[in-house]
């Protein structure tokens, strides 16, 4: 019987995998902090419990560290240790396998597993709700402050991650690559505000800042200092046109297309 460990199982992904691995009649185990099995990628005596009977596993980088080699890199080799044949990562469209961040963790799982998949989405649709710093913005100045100028990306729905990865645990045929994840088109920052504007009857205006004064404007709303300067980097990245672009490979692995941004607002905005 398959088993699969999911780690950041209350996180925005994790979630909604675990989710839908339950509901194909899957055993999962959900772990995390909070979650029904402890584990904390930083207390390697909560790894060996997460791995035992596990095949597979989906795996969520612990979030904000920008090493998470040092910590990941000793748990795949116990988890191949331990007899898991199938990993699926969880990394971002701007890092190649050896890239920094998540980079050094997707090379390593091409290499030490047999069955693999390192899943590499664009920006999040749910980045503009939650605790997201643009979440935060619009509810405190009904504005998405960014820096990114009219630069474009595809957002994608974390609930389509969540069907690819799932499907990628559980096909007979492991994706053994690593796919460009988006959603059907590309928008920009004014062209979201007006979509949040028409389903959610407030005005959501899109207010283009500079990038050195960027960080302070987040850091008055409450953002932490270094995620403030980390959303000035990500803007400057839509801003120079590379993620404006799109793909086809949630329809291609799920068999059905991805949820669009104003489908996405319609539902939680007029629910």
């Amino acid at each position: 019987m398959t088993s699969v460990l999911v780690t950041g199982a209350s996180g925005t992904t994790g979630s909604r995998v675990a989710a839908r691995l339950a509901e194909r009649g899957v055993t999962v185990r959900a772990a995390g902090r909070s979650s029904a099995t402890r584990f904390d990628w930083y207390a390697p005596d909560t790894h060996a419990a997460a791995l035992a009977g596990v095949d597979r596993m989906y795996l969520v980088p612990p979030p904000r560290d920008p090493a998470p080699q040092d910590v990941m890199l000793p748990f795949l080799d116990l988890a191949r240790t331990c007899g898991v044949r199938r990993a699926v990562l969880l990394s971002n469209s701007l890092v190649p396998a050896g890239g920094p961040m998540a980079g050094t963790v997707h090379q390593a799982i091409a290499e030490m597993f047999g069955e693999w998949a390192v899943l590499r989405p664009t920006w999040f649709m749910q980045n503009v709700i939650g605790g997201h710093a643009h979440a935060i913005g619009i509810r405190a100045t009904s504005a998405i402050a960014t820096s990114a100028g009219s630069g474009r990306a595809a957002f994608i729905d974390a609930g389509d991650i969540a069907r690819v990865a799932v499907e990628a645990l559980l096909a007979p045929e492991a994706v053994n690559a690593d796919p460009i994840l988006t959603g059907p088109e590309s928008l920009s920052y004014d062209e979201v505000a007006a979509i949040l504007t028409e389903t959610s009857g407030h005005v959501i205006t899109h207010t283009r800042l500079d990038p050195a004064e960027q960080p302070a404007y987040y850091e008055a709303l409450g953002v932490p200092a270094h995620t403030a300067r980390f959303l000035v980097g990500m803007d400057a990245v839509v801003a120079s046109g590379v993620e404006d672009r799109t793909t086809d490979v949630v329809r291609r692995i799920t068999g059905t297309p991805p949820r669009s941004f104003r489908d996405f607002a319609v539902a939680e905005f007029r629910s």
